[in-house]
């Protein structure tokens, strides 16, 4: 086991390796001709100087031969016994194969790396840390086992003591003719990911077809979907599917599965060729892209497809051993033979994972290449003399094979003896067959059906555990009870569990394993929980420390469940909080606040805090909450009342911040319709105020780089127009996208822009846990896309279809269909009982997809979507009243937030740029912008540890020296409460913050030191543990408004700060002088310049000439404070002050 504190490794992440193929079991069965002698024989120790670093080459940067690494530098955590050089032919250093669908989650390969995020060369900070030499891009082409060398691709030549062969396998590609054309991928790498987006998107791939039908091509039919692609084919040649882990019945179960997905299955298919589009089928030059599959099976037609994926199964990468001239023993069929300890048939080369051969199998699951790697690792140890002589070694004798996965959404498991030999006569069966509820199970005992020896479970495998127990740790154990109290799922006895004596020794037993993946027990678990204690025990830190769950994550649950259990002895519990400040989850604090009998004693945060809460000033987590609650419930303006100290970034200025702190505004465009007039508005505005415009992916206009001050002259020209705020700065409503059906579409059969309207102006403006998308089809055609959406309508002949539960985004998941052939007013009463009870019971940030998963099953054991139907339909938990009474009151009480701002001075007085003066600076002049195809947008950020970013003052107190004035910077009601406000002292933004909560005024500057932008007024004002903060609205980094250091970082950023004190009506803040202030903090001098932009147009606005004297005296002032040497305050502030700014009297 590995904790936090023992190992100088990142958290590495692990699962189970995903090279299985379509008809092979998860090990193959490989006949030799080689015959050596596996024995745990003494491992000889090299000799060399008694002072001579030993040298260690891993062949091979993938999972496993990443974990050897790991594990012999634990034994070796200063580095001085071994060096350790890695060769990988990848781009990037070793990452999770076995999660490879979930790159389309992210499409950021860095949220798979097995260490820390890949730099730019594609290594992570361990390689460093662990003083691992890694070469990438480099491709090992010969290992020299006489001279003890390994040479690459790039002519590297490294001497080794031990070479360790981790070259795992690579995907087997039958010879079909056409498998050379374009659209024809193997799924192994992210490379082979990005190349099949790209050539989807490219080719508006609207089919594919994957060649394979076991766990890898489950896998990649999976990517497929992910990719977006709406049709697809899974092509197997044998009878059923996963022949090697299910049989007939869990075969139909999982089809019915899959094809519920629109995945087409094709079993007993024979391809006989890839056609391409100029129709040819046997010429294997042909570059002619993919058009179609052709089979030998009589009566079977072509199958159109763009592209075809191929997962036909694997074979080990052991080319560098048959070049050692038979100095490396191979298996007949492929794979390096090993002994116990992973030796091959020379002393000093390892083998490990899918290249290894033993017993005369290879092993296609990562829990055995962990295994290989952790015996190999402390054998190597031992053979370099790095430990002492251990009592006995470790040795490799084989793994369990048994597996959960959950592929495409069903659960898939199959563990001890699950397909008995034909000669097996000590064999009986117990089956569970549910078509409607889609689960089989079949249990497989002996004849006397005493003993669980196997078994299949397919739709439910949530008692996988119990069960393996049973079969695999227990075996020679008789049953506590009838075997046919195991046989039901947990689903169908209400989710119950047993009370086993398997299930007490899982709970209880720390020798339980729990992660097969890495090999973590319980016992390891609990002991990281100890270790964390109950205050740094989450479940994020407890899967990092122990590595359970970090792999293909079938054993999160059980982690999550040991967590909880282990909290609760510690005297802890495991929290769903909002915060440190509200002892509740949002659904709880939504349930307090509106059924309170008196909802004016919960009708501002501050109420809600004092009634609810544990104290102190909240924070940029519940905040938010707080006002979406509110919002939800009341209605009233979001920025009236103290409700704009509870919005998050983009509420706040309703509009979304981008990047350098310029803003977006996005107009609502109803159902995606826009008169002539409107779009001529729209173009003159942006002219006007010289903003960058983009069709949005809903059916709306974008204008980038607004100002914040600039805001409400947009808005008031475009209220003009008839625009209202799109709200897509909000948690609320975004769109209601459309076709254009009846009206004008042939196919059309109801008119889905008119009702697109309808929906959006009923439901615009409607705050909610998550922001919520929704889209109208005219027909089944389905050009909206409403499937994909939270709520959606497809016209039919006799009305709409209505579907909930949909997104798009990260993580797509396919709408569920709630109701058919409904008319509109029946659609709109079941979307409003919908939405409400989203709002009313949805966590924090909870999308309507995830909360709809969530649910309870219906009575029928339909799942969620029938439990939809009960509560909406069937008034099943009696609220539809409230459901509606309170739909009703948003939809009365709406109004167009941005009207209300430009229509009253008072609100609109919040968007001025600066509360001490009228002057502003030009967002030109904070930012450089640079052409792109004849609009402007702000120069690329650069990366963070380049110049322009992590800004540090150039001392930890750089004004210590100066002299200093009290200065008036306004009066206090120029400062809201419990927010941000920014002023400007000559060229430098300062931000005033007052905090009404505690009594107290800081003042810091302005600039976020993270990418330098002026933004910090505009983060949520709070605390952490009892310290005033302030949370940059960019990125939520926290800085203490005390001394201005960030909190809970590792390598902690600041910001300065300075004396505020109020003397009657005035806010006073105590600052050197100008020109001083100016040369560490003037805007001028920060401005983010380009870095490697491209200026296409050659015309990127420059900093205006007028500053470069400022500029120049700033820089000469800064070298004489850095320096040591003391300003003469008093003459520059007299040189250099200007009517933005009073001085007084020093104190």
């Amino acid at each position: 086991m590995m904790t936090c504190g023992v190992s100088t490794t990142a958290s590495v992440a692990w699962g189970m390796l995903f090279l299985l193929t379509s008809s092979t079991q998860a090990f193959v069965p490989l006949s030799s001709t080689v015959h050596y002698h596996h024995a745990s024989m003494p491992l000889s120790p090299l000799s060399a100087e008694p002072n001579d670093k030993k040298k260690v080459v891993v062949v091979g940067n993938g999972m496993v031969g990443q974990r050897f690494m790991e594990q012999l530098r634990k034994l070796d955590p200063t580095a001085h016994q071994v060096d350790i050089c890695t060769f990988g032919e990848e781009p990037r250093a070793a990452y999770n194969r076995v999660k490879l669908t979930s790159f389309f989650e992210t499409r950021d390969p860095s949220a798979l790396s097995m260490t820390s995020d890949f730099d730019e060369s594609g290594t992570t900070a361990w390689y460093k840390d662990n003083q691992v030499t890694l070469h990438l891009n480099d491709k090992v082409t010969e290992v020299d086992t006489q001279e003890q060398t390994v040479t690459s691709a790039q002519g590297r030549t490294v001497p080794y003591d031990i070479c360790v062969m981790a070259t795992g396998s690579y995907p087997f590609v039958p010879p079909i003719p056409g498998k050379q054309r374009p659209g024809v991928f193997v799924y192994r790498t992210i490379e082979d990911l990005q190349a099949m987006l790209q050539y989807a998107q490219d080719h508006n791939v609207q089919s594919a077809a994957v060649i394979g039908g076991g766990l890898l091509g489950l896998e990649a039919a999976k990517a497929a979907q992910d990719i977006g692609i709406p049709a697809s084919h899974i092509i197997e040649f044998a009878p059923i599917l996963m022949c090697r882990q299910i049989d007939d019945g869990g075969h139909a179960v999982l089809v019915n599965k899959i094809e519920s997905m629109g995945i087409q299955v094709h079993c007993n298919a024979r391809t006989q060729a890839i056609v391409g589009q100029d129709g040819s089928t046997d010429d294997n030059d042909s570059m002619s892209p993919v058009a179609a599959l052709s089979f030998s099976n009589e009566g079977w037609e072509d199958l159109p497809v763009q592209m075809v994926i191929v997962s036909a199964g694997i074979k080990p990468r052991d080319e560098l051993a048959r070049g050692t001239d038979g100095a490396l023993a191979i298996g007949e069929r492929g794979g390096i033979v090993i002994n116990d300890s992973c030796q091959t048939s020379l002393d000093n080369v390892y083998a490990i994972g899918e290249i290894a051969l033993y017993n005369n199998f290879i092993y296609g699951l990562i829990a055995p290449g962990y295994t290989m790697a952790n015996v190999a690792a402390q054998c190597v140890a031992q053979q370099l003399d790095m430990t002492d002589a251990p009592d006995e070694l470790p040795a490799f004798q084989g793994a369990d094979m048994s597996t959960k996965l959950k592929l495409l959404g069903c659960d898939v498991a199959s563990f001890g003896v699950n397909q008995p030999r034909p000669d097996d006569d000590d064999v009986s069966y117990l089956t569970w067959n549910d078509p409607v509820s889609g689960i089989y199970r079949k249990l497989v005992l002996n004849k006397d059906g005493t003993k669980l020896r196997g078994g299949i479970l397919v739709g439910d495998a949530s008692d996988y555990d119990t069960l393996h127990t049973y079969a695999v740790k227990q075996v020679d154990q008789e049953l506590p009870v009838p075997a046919a109290m195991l046989l039901a799922p947990p689903s169908a006895r209400g989710g119950d569990a047993l009370d086993l004596g398997a299930d007490a020794a899982a709970n209880d037993d720390p020798t339980a394993q729990i992660c097969s993946c890495n090999d973590v027990t319980r016992g390891d678990i609990a002991a990281v929980i100890a270790e964390l204690g109950v205050e740094g025990a989450t479940l994020a830190q407890v899967k990092k420390c122990s590595q359970a769950g970090t792999g293909c994550g079938g054993c999160e649950p059980q982690v999550k469940s040991i967590l909880k259990a282990e909290l609760e002895n510690l005297g802890g519990s495991l929290s769903n909080h909002l915060c440190e400040h509200f002892s509740y989850s949002r659904p709880e604090l939504m349930a307090l606040i509106r059924t309170d009998p008196d909802i004016t004693s919960v009708d501002t945060f501050d109420k809600i805090l004092h009634k609810h809460g544990n104290g102190g000033d909240g924070c940029e987590q519940c905040k938010p909450a707080v006002g979406s609650i509110l919002a939800s419930l009341v209605n009233d303006v979001i920025t009236d009342n103290g409700l704009d100290a509870l919005q998050d970034t983009n509420d706040r200025s309703m509009a979304n911040m981008q990047r350098g702190g310029t803003y977006s505004v996005v107009p609502r465009v109803p159902g995606g319709e826009l008169l002539p007039e409107q779009l001529i508005a729209l173009g003159d505005t942006a002219k006007k105020f010289n903003l960058y415009t983009k069709i949005t992916g809903a059916q709306r206009v974008d204008l980038f780089g607004a100002a914040k001050h600039e805001l409400p002259d947009i808005w008031e020209e475009l209220g003009k127009a008839g625009f209202e705020s799109g709200h897509a700065y909000g948690k609320a409503l975004r769109t209601v996208k459309s076709c254009v059906g009846s009206t004008w579409c042939r196919y059309g059969v109801q008119d889905s822009v008119s009702f697109a309207v309808r929906v959006e102006n009923r439901y615009k403006g409607i705050r909610s846990p998550h922001k919520m998308k929704s889209a109208v089809s005219g027909c089944v055609r389905e050009c909206a896309e409403a499937q994909s959406k939270d709520f959606g309508m497809i016209a039919t002949e006799n009305g709409y279809n209505l579907y909930f539960g949909g997104n798009g985004g990260t993580n797509p998941v396919h709408a569920e269909l709630f109701a058919a052939d409904i008319d509109e007013d029946t659609v709109i009463q079941y979307i409003d009982r919908y939405l409400m009870y989203y709002i009313l019971t949805a966590d924090k940030l909870e999308r309507t997809a995830v909360w709809q998963k969530k649910l309870p099953s219906g009575k029928n054991g339909g799942g969620p979507i029938e439990h939809l139907k009960e509560v909406i339909m069937e008034d099943s938990l009696g609220i539809c009243d409230e459901l509606d009474s309170r739909m009703a009151h948003l939809v009365n009480t709406y109004h167009d937030e941005w009207a209300e701002v430009v229509k009253d001075p008072v609100r609109r007085a919040k968007f001025q740029q600066f509360a001490n003066t009228d002057q502003t600076i030009d967002k030109q002049d904070m930012l450089e912008f640079v052409d792109m195809r004849g609009q402007q947008r702000p120069a690329d950020w650069p990366k963070d540890g380049e110049a322009q970013t992590m800004w540090q003052a150039p001392d930890t107190d750089v004004f210590a020296k100066s002299e200093k004035s009290w200065v008036r910077v306004g009066s206090v009601a120029d400062f809201p409460a419990n927010v941000g406000t920014p002023i400007l002292y000559s060229d430098t933004q300062l931000a005033v913050f007052n905090n009404a909560h505690r009594g107290e005024w800081y003042c810091t500057q302005n600039m976020c030191p993270h990418k330098q932008a002026f933004v910090l007024s505009q983060g949520l004002v709070g605390d952490a543990a009892g310290t005033p903060k302030v949370a940059c609205p960019l990125h939520k980094k926290q800085f203490s408004l005390e001394d201005g250091v960030e909190l809970g970082a590792e390598e902690p950023l600041s910001i300065i700060t300075f004396p505020v004190k109020v003397e009657g009506d005035d806010v006073l803040v105590k600052l050197p002088a100008e020109l001083e202030v100016d040369a560490i903090l003037g805007t001028h001098g920060l401005r983010v310049t380009k870095s490697d932009c491209i200026d296409i147009a050659g015309d990127a606005l420059k900093v205006p000439s007028r500053f470069s004297n400022v500029m120049k005296d700033g820089q000469q002032l800064a070298e004489a404070l850095t320096g040591g040497r003391k300003a003469a305050s008093t003459t520059v502030l007299q040189a250099t002050s200007n009517n933005t700014t009073e001085a007084l009297s020093d104190e």
